[in-house]
């Protein structure tokens, strides 16, 4: 069956619960052993003494180890991705935050594309220099060999041991070449050491692209967004093979950030509805783009759906090989700057003024003094990253009210 059949039911065993046909919030600590000698052999699997016998499965210990509530959400997650195993975190920066770390020790080389959301770019130019791990970013428009050349001019090629991409771009929309990525991955693994590519999926949801189909090793999810899709939790998830997947969630249990079992609970029923969220806001996002293109006080707009007609022939190739769909994230230029951008965004009645993304309602927000005001103003200024830059979230209201909305705004500029 689809996923999103599956997404009503998929891991849970409603005879184990009383009979609730919905999973119920396990809100407990630690979980009782029926003898020792369960607890044990739970324990073992647990910390990787020995592999799980065939038909074994890893019994339920202490909530920071494993929790109904999660288990069922990781596993139905997979189902998106195809992917072996899935982590699910307190947010989305904890799970960034916990593959990095995991992969990557002092000494060790980074390569990330830009723009990435202005979190991720802090703490990969802050946080982890101080781990003494260097990082050097690419461009969109950046062939393999401009990249490979720049790897290697660092003179520490050999220890490039992660790509991180973040595709589209936040919040330009830019395109990254998952398929050139692995090359450059490729490129530079040794039978000791693998390079991982991980790609922070978050503006695709789990419906419009997959990279792990297209060769990256992890997908990482802010499930705060369309996974989540209510503005009322904050969650991450990372997704990728089973071996990949046990070192991320032993590093997780040793942080303690994952998610608790109100969040699981939360998410569940987030994924029942998903598609057909994501889908309404697709079509949203059509009708307002087309509207925003035509408006005589609107410079320029980044959407998706333009490729096709209009972008170079490597993001029209990138586009028709990654993704299904033009998803519903827009930015555009505001005819002016900041004081334009502003006076559009003070003026909003319907879209609220807030960041964060994918969720029912539409939000809109000022990227270069908000989610990526920490963004050097050189690289933003390299990025497309304007004072004028405005970035639209389209939600599930109808089409013509968000458009009135816009209008409105924009006729006060």
């Amino acid at each position: 069956m689809r996923p999103e059949s599956l997404m009503m039911s998929y891991g849970y065993k409603p005879s184990l619960s009383e009979g609730a046909i919905k999973c119920p919030i396990f809100q407990t600590s630690t979980f009782v052993f029926n003898t020792a000698e369960e607890g044990k052999a739970f324990f073992e699997v647990a910390y990787g003494i020995r592999e799980k016998g065939e038909n074994e499965e890893l019994g339920l210990i202490y909530s920071r180890l494993n929790n109904p509530d999660l288990e069922i959400l990781e596993n139905r997650l997979c189902l998106w991705d195809e992917a072996e195993d899935c982590a699910v975190f307190e947010s989305g920066m904890s799970a960034i935050s916990t593959a990095l770390m995991e992969f990557l020790a002092p000494g060790d080389l980074l390569l990330y594309s830009r723009p990435v959301y202005g979190g991720t770019d802090h703490f990969i130019n802050h946080f982890l220099k101080k781990l003494n791990i260097d990082s050097i970013g690419f461009r969109a428009d950046e062939d393999f060999d401009t990249i490979v050349a720049r790897i290697e001019a660092t003179g520490k090629a050999d220890r490039l041991r992660m790509i991180h991409i973040e595709t589209p771009a936040n919040p330009t929309n830019a395109l990254i070449d998952i398929r050139m990525c692995v090359a450059i991955k490729e490129r530079f693994s040794t039978p000791d050491a693998e390079v991982i590519l991980s790609v922070d999926n978050t503006y695709m949801g789990p419906l419009w692209q997959h990279p792990l189909k297209h060769g990256a090793d992890l997908v990482l999810y802010s499930a705060t967004k369309y996974i989540g899709g209510h503005s009322d939790v904050i969650a991450g998830a990372c997704l990728g093979s089973k071996a990949l997947m046990a070192r991320i969630k032993g590093l997780r249990t040793f942080l303690g950030n994952m998610a608790g079992p109100w969040t699981g609970w939360l998410l569940m029923r987030s994924l029942e509805t998903l598609k057909v969220r994501m889908e309404e806001q697709a079509k949203n996002a059509v009708e307002v783009a087309k509207f925003l293109r035509s408006h005589p006080k609107v410079s320029r707009v980044y959407y998706l759906g333009f490729i096709p007609e209009q972008g170079s022939e490597n993001e029209k190739r990138i586009y028709a090989e990654q993704y299904t769909s033009s998803g519903a994230m827009i930015a555009f230029d505001v005819v002016g700057g900041e004081k334009e951008a502003f006076t559009f965004l003070n003026n909003l009645k319907l879209i609220k003024l807030a960041v964060s993304l994918g969720s029912t309602e539409s939000l809109a927000e000022h990227p270069a003094t908000m989610t990526h005001a920490d963004v050097p103003s050189d690289v933003k200024e390299a990025m497309k990253i304007s004072s004028s830059l405005v970035r639209l979230s389209v939600g599930v209201e109808h089409y013509e009210d968000i458009i009135s909305d816009i209008s409105q705004a924009l006729n006060n500029v």
